[in-house]
């Protein structure tokens, strides 16, 4: 009898605990369930935001899923929208967006998008077989060169870039990893792209091909830091790949996760909290997730957050500006 009683009580004791952790959340408002939109396939968007919304389903309770999508450029309106509750975004295509520039809604400022927490940078960088003897950008010129998807922000930017260098390439649009394919297949001379490091595809390519990685150099980066102010030195380092032992010169972009500004404050605090104080679980998602960490929360210079974040932020003594809340 004692043992019966003493089970009731620890039953009694966790079901309260239980109970009282979830009246402590409030979650008035919140959805039934949440999509986030990535990118395409073989791309670091697409495993981070799929990774995303396995823990939130795990760790909130709230059925999430990721939605390839053709990128940032996509992924924004999609928010602004109020068709995806989540969008991974470039800060180059955001900021287009939100002043109304957006190749995919031109005309229309994307002002109700708020920014969540820091994800990653994304360099550039681009792959090619090695018997193709291209080893540089400037190489592409009269190449096949597949840029990622449409909207995405390897095949917004990379044209911009060979624009600006003076390289005629021969631009197609197409997913990471059918991207692969083709450049196995011949059917492409190089593959550039834009994404956290390892790049998927990339890796692959050097495991099943001999294949060499490449970017800028001396003075094709020099010019394009000088003609891009949305974009930052990037060294990407040797090692990478098996076929990269050297580092190579770069430039990057910063990612954020996004929300529309409707999104309840207490969901957009839950899920800001929850990936910023488990980063090692957010590693097992990705690696390019060591970035995704309170010090990164700076690298955000135009996009207000949203309440639910700036209060999550507040309690950890992050200092927000003014003008981004």
């Amino acid at each position: 009898m004692n043992n019966i009683v003493k089970t009731l009580v620890a039953f009694a004791t966790v079901l309260a605990l239980f109970t009282g952790s979830a009246m402590a959340q409030d979650r008035t408002g919140w959805p039934r369930d949440l999509t986030i939109g990535t990118a395409s396939q073989g791309g670091v968007y697409f495993v981070y935001g799929n990774g995303l919304a396995s823990f939130i389903g795990e760790s909130l309770g709230l059925r999430s899923s990721g939605e390839v999508t053709g990128g940032p450029v996509q992924n924004v309106t999609l928010v602004q929208m109020k068709e995806h509750g989540i969008g991974l975004v470039t800060m180059g295509p955001m900021y287009e967006a939100w002043t109304g520039k957006s190749e995919l809604a031109p005309g229309l400022p994307h002002t109700d998008v708020r920014a969540l927490f820091p994800m990653y940078e994304t360099p550039f960088q681009c792959v090619a077989m090695r018997a193709s003897g291209i080893s540089s950008v400037g190489d592409l010129a009269g190449r096949r060169v597949s840029v990622g998807p449409a909207g995405g922000t390897s095949g917004t930017y990379f044209p911009r870039f060979f624009d600006g260098l003076g390289i005629n390439a021969r631009v197609s649009n197409s997913g990471a990893a059918d991207a692969a394919s083709q450049l196995k297949d011949g059917l492409i001379d190089a593959f550039c792209f834009a994404a956290g490091l390892p790049i998927g595809a990339f890796s692959q390519l050097a495991a099943e091909a001999n294949v060499v990685t490449f970017a800028f150099n001396d003075a094709e980066h020099a010019k394009i830091l000088e003609l891009f102010p949305e974009v930052s030195n990037f060294t990407i380092p040797g090692g990478t790949y098996t076929v990269q032992p050297e580092d190579q010169n770069s430039i990057a972009m910063w990612n954020f996760a996004v929300a529309h500004k409707d999104m309840p404050a207490s969901l957009a605090y839950e899920i800001t909290k929850l990936v910023m104080e488990n980063n090692a679980r957010m590693l097992q998602i990705h690696s390019a997730a060591r970035a995704t960490v309170l010090e990164n929360v700076k690298n955000n210079s135009f996009l207000p957050f949203h309440p639910g974040a700036v209060r999550y932020y507040d309690e950890k003594g992050v200092e927000i500006p003014a003008s981004l809340k």
